[in-house]
C-alpha cells in the first residue's frame, strides 16, 4: 500500500479533534482537502475507520487500531527529522523516503532507481528535494560511491521502521475485516529449523492458510541487522549473552546443550567414556566465531591442547556428509542432531561436557507491537516446545 503521509496526519488530527475542520485547521488544509484524505484511507482499507454522531467524529476499531500504528510510525520518521530540519516533518513524503531508504542502502542512485522500478533521475530528484528540506546533504561521495552521512542514515533507517509500521496496519485492519494480508518474516537459526518453527507454521497454516510465511537464514550478525531495520519481525534460535544491543528484547523458551557426534565408523564411536583429550587429534566441525556454540567451544578447551583441524559452518547437511565420509568430530546442539540421531546417521559420544547449557529463544525489536497473526506463529512455537517436551523457563 502506497503510503501519503500528509493524509495520515490529517487522519490523526481528526481522531485528536473528532473533528474535520478543526483537523484541516491544524494541519492547515481546507475542509474538503482534509475530508477527501480521510475518504482515500477509508476506501484504500475498504472499511469505516469514523463513526458519524452529532457530536462529531469517533473511531472504529479500525480507525483506532490504524491511529495506533500511525502515531508510533510518524513518531519515529519525526524524531529523525526534527533534529535535521523541523520543515521534513511537514514535507518529506513516502516517495521521497523511499528512495532515502534506497540509497542509503545500495549506495547508488542506479541501483536504488532499479529496485524500486523508477528512472534514476526520480529517485535522484527525490533525494535532493528532501536534502534542499534539509538545508544540508544527506549522502556524501567517497572513493566507494555514495555514503549517507549520519542524518540521512538515521532519517532512513527511522523511515523503514516506520513503514514497517504501516504494514503491520494493514495486517490488523485485514484481520477486523476477516481477510488476511501482508507477510510474516522469521529469522531462523540452525536449531529453529530442525523442529520448532516447521511444527509451528503446519499448525498456524491450518488456521491462516493464505498469509505468506517467509524465512531468511543467515549468519546472526545479517539476521540482527534485517531485525532492527524492520525487514524481519522476529528471530528465533540461540540467544545472545549479553544482549549485543540496546534496542531488542531477547525472551528465552529453554535451555538446549551441546554435545559432540561422530559418524557411526568413526574410532571413537561406541566407546563407555571419552575424554576431550582424546578428540583433539580428530578434525571438528563447529559454528563460526562470535556464535554461543564457539564461545562454549573456547571455553570447554580453554587452557589445555585443542584441536588443530577446524572446520566453520552452520550447515547440518554439510556437517551429516562429512561426518558419514570421515572421522570429523561435530559439536552441535542435542535437540538440533536429535532426528539425525534417531535415523543412525550421528552417533553421540559418551563425553562429559560441562556448562554447555545454551538458551534459546525469541528477538523482537523494543517496543514492537506483533500483529494478530504474528502473535498467532509465535505461540504456535511455544506450543511445539511444550510437545516436545523441552525443559521451557518456565518450569
Amino acid at each position: 500500500m502506497k503510503w501519503n503521509l500528509r493524509h495520515l496526519r490529517v487522519f490523526l488530527a481528526v481522531v485528536h479533534h473528532s473533528s474535520v475542520s478543526r483537523a484541516a485547521e491544524e494541519c492547515h488544509l481546507s475542509q474538503p482537502a482534509a475530508t477527501q484524505a480521510i475518504a482515500k484511507l477509508e476506501n484504500g482499507f475498504s472499511q469505516p475507520l469514523f463513526k458519524h454522531k452529532a457530536q462529531g467524529l469517533y473511531v472504529t476499531e479500525a480507525g483506532a487500531a490504524l491511529a495506533q500504528r500511525v502515531k508510533r510510525a510518524l513518531t519515529r520518521i519525526d524524531q529523525a527529522a526534527a533534529p535535521i530540519s523541523p520543515r521534513l516533518i511537514a514535507t518529506a513524503t513516502s516517495s521521497q523516503l523511499d528512495a532515502l531508504i534506497a540509497v542509503r542502502e545500495l549506495e547508488n542512485f542506479t541501483l536504488a532507481a532499479r529496485h524500486l522500478g523508477l528512472a534514476q533521475p526520480s529517485v535522484h530528484r527525490a533525494v535532493a528535494r528532501l536534502e534542499a528540506e534539509a538545508r544540508k546533504p544527506l549522502f556524501e561521495r567517497t572513493a566507494m560511491g555514495i555514503r549517507a552521512t549520519r542524518a540521512g542514515r538515521q532519517l532512513a533507517d527511522a523511515a523503514r521502521l516506520a513503514f514497517a509500521e504501516l504494514d503491520q496496519a494493514v495486517m490488523d485492519l485485514a484481520d477486523l475485516a476477516g481477510r488476511e494480508a501482508g507477510q510474516i518474516v522469521v529469522g531462523a537459526m540452525p536449531l529453529s529449523r530442525s523442529f520448532m518453527l516447521s511444527q509451528a507454521i503446519i499448525e498456524f497454516r491450518k488456521r491462516r492458510p493464505s498469509v505468506l510465511i517467509r524465512v531468511d537464514e543467515g549468519p546472526y550478525d545479517d539476521l540482527l541487522a534485517g531485525l532492527r531495520r524492520g525487514e524481519i519481525d522476529f528471530l528465533i534460535g540461540a540467544l545472545r549473552e549479553p544482549v549485543p544491543i540496546g534496542d531488542i528484547v531477547q525472551t528465552e523458551l529453554f535451555a538446549d546443550d551441546l554435545i559432540l557426534v561422530v559418524g557411526p565408523r568413526h574410532p571413537l564411536s561406541g566407546q563407555d567414556r571419552v575424554t576431550l583429550s582424546q578428540t583433539i587429534r580428530f578434525p571438528w566441525i563447529l559454528a563460526r566465531k562470535g556464535t554461543p556454540s564457539r564461545r562454549i567451544f573456547d571455553q570447554l578447551f580453554a587452557g589445555r591442547p585443542t584441536p588443530q583441524s577446524l572446520i566453520e559452518t552452520g550447515s547440518m547437511i554439510l556437517m551429516r556428509q562429512l561426518l558419514q565420509q570421515s572421522d570429523h568430530i561435530g559439536f552441535i546442539s542435542r535437540l538440533q542432531a536429535a532426528a539425525e540421531v534417531d535415523l543412525g546417521l550421528m552417533v553421540p559420544l559418551r563425553t562429559e561436557l560441562h556448562e554447555t547449557r545454551r538458551p534459546i529463544g525469541l528477538t523482537t525489536r523494543l517496543g514492537w507491537i506483533p500483529t494478530k497473526g504474528q502473535k498467532m506463529l509465535i505461540d504456535e512455537i511455544s506450543i511445539a516446545v511444550r510437545q516436545r517436551n523441552i525443559c521451557s523457563v518456565d518450569n
